[in-house]
């Protein structure tokens, strides 16, 4: 069996979703009362190229590393050649995510109007992914979206107020099998299955080499008796052509990523599997949650992206960075809820464990949401935050002095640069930038950090979170 696991290659893709953003879970309860924050809400979506621009963006996908980033505000500010295309991957258009959702859709829920599928097909035919893309899927989506509207279905927008399709629900008596429900998971999927996509043919991978295919996302896919029963991970495996995979989902709130990337590597070591990819696609219902602030502030509506990732995970390849499944931190049931206890738990106990310091980290990736994004809402600078209590923990332990808070954050932290889509923007959206440091020797280790809040569910009143160390092979 393999003495360690790897990270070999990882992805990130973006989905312009303006027009979806209305579906979100707060514009859907807010807007329908009122037709003037409806309109201003319609005023404020922001165009591709300006989504493409947006200085954050360009750096979730690769195109700098996030300490790279201009000062604030972002917003106003176009990153200097920022394009659709970057190292980790893409940020696709509404149209063609539309298209893309269409290829996807195995049980003809989503209706498109003549001219949009005719577009989508023609634009996607021509996409470096298209052969791995069920394009006559797209045609087949055309149909009478005034009928379906009129007999139920979701209406399905391109910004800011063009009817594209429509969404019908799968079950009329099923709240599991809503329109709205199978939007979040249609999306979720087609994120998931971009970023996977990309994955295979940004790094030349072979898709029947792969054995295991993990998913953490949020979304939750069930019926009426298994709510959030269903296995995306098995589904977007099988859009991207993993003919020999298996797969299951991983849940754990904003979490999930890491205790997904920690069971792989599990698997790889044990000899259950010689290669897994860990997947998530986007979380609808989180497009324009804070969407009042923004407006409030003078900004456009930032939360119109979806993300996606995809990373593979196999045996020590003497190249790749190392998963130090010796160095895994847990937040224990005995810790408590404190910020500082977990922090403790994630950075501290797990470095200990191998006779490490908090100084021997070069970068930690926490909860990296952009502040842009947090700040007008009242939530904070939440990476910021997060920087400092691990700073005043290396001061607390005599690794620095007080003075040197402020160095430790500007050294080994980063701006929060990651749309509010939760799962994503806790750690995983710097794994990519940390394989690049890593293999290119610019770094020795990296701490991935994230957490999880288990009372939104209800059923309990604690938090949870897991840390992953990476290190530089041979390092």
């Amino acid at each position: 069996m393999p003495d360690a696991a790897v990270v070999r290659a990882a992805s990130l893709v973006l989905a312009h979703t303006p027009g979806l953003a209305r579906h979100g879970s707060k514009p859907m309860r807010t807007l329908p009362a009122d037709a003037e924050l409806t309109s201003k809400f319609l005023s404020g979506l922001r165009s591709f190229d300006d989504a493409v621009s947006y200085p954050p963006h360009q750096a979730f996908l690769g195109a700098c590393h996030p300490r790279e980033l201009p000062a604030r505000p972002w917003v106003g500010t176009s990153w200097a050649g920022a394009q659709r295309f970057a190292p980790f991957g893409e940020l696709m258009p509404e149209e063609e995510f539309l298209g893309l959702m269409a290829a996807v859709d195995e049980f003809d829920l989503l209706v498109l109007t003549a001219d949009v599928a005719e577009r989508a097909a023609k634009r996607l035919a021509s996409h470096p992914l298209s052969a791995y893309l069920d394009l006559g899927r797209i045609s087949a989506a055309t149909g009478d979206v005034t009928a379906a509207l009129a007999s139920g279905a979701l209406p399905v927008h391109l910004a800011p107020d063009t009817v594209a399709g429509a969404l019908r629900p799968a079950h009329a008596e099923d709240e599991s099998l809503t329109a709205h429900v199978l939007l979040e998971n249609l999306a979720c999927k087609a994120t998931g299955a971009l970023a996977l996509l990309h994955l295979l043919h940004d790094h030349g991978l072979d898709p029947a080499g792969i054995g295991y295919t993990i998913s953490c996302s949020e979304e939750a896919v069930g019926d009426r008796y298994q709510r959030g029963g269903g296995n995306m991970g098995k589904t977007i495996a099988s859009v991207a052509g993993l003919t020999e995979s298996s797969g299951a989902d991983v849940k754990n709130f904003c979490a999930a990523p890491l205790p997904a990337v920690v069971i792989a590597a599990s698997l790889v070591v044990a000899g259950v599997f010689e290669q897994v990819v860990v997947v998530a696609g986007g979380s609808q219902p989180k497009l324009g949650m804070k969407f009042e602030g923004h407006l409030r502030h003078g900004l456009p509506v930032l939360e119109d992206v979806l993300g996606g990732v995809a990373l593979l995970i196999t045996a020590d390849d003497g190249i790749s960075p190392r998963i130090r499944l010796d160095a895994v931190g847990s937040h224990r049931v005995s810790s408590g809820g404190a910020g500082a206890q977990i922090i403790h738990d994630l950075a501290v106990r797990p470095l200990e464990a191998i006779g490490a310091r908090l100084l021997d980290i070069d970068d930690y990736a926490t909860e990296l949401h952009n502040p842009e994004i947090t700040e007008p809402q009242g939530s904070g600078d939440v990476a910021a935050r997060n920087y400092r209590t691990i700073a005043a923990l290396a001061a607390r332990r005599k690794d620095i002095g007080r003075e040197g808070i402020d160095a430790f954050v500007a050294e080994r932290g980063m701006p929060g640069y990651a749309p509010t889509q939760g799962h994503l923007a806790s750690a995983i959206c710097y794994l990519p930038h940390a394989l690049t440091r890593l293999t290119a020797g610019d770094a020795e280790r990296v701490l991935l950090l994230a957490k999880g809040s288990l009372f939104l569910g209800r059923m309990s009143q604690r938090s949870d979170g897991m840390s992953v160390l990476l290190e530089r092979n041979g390092g």
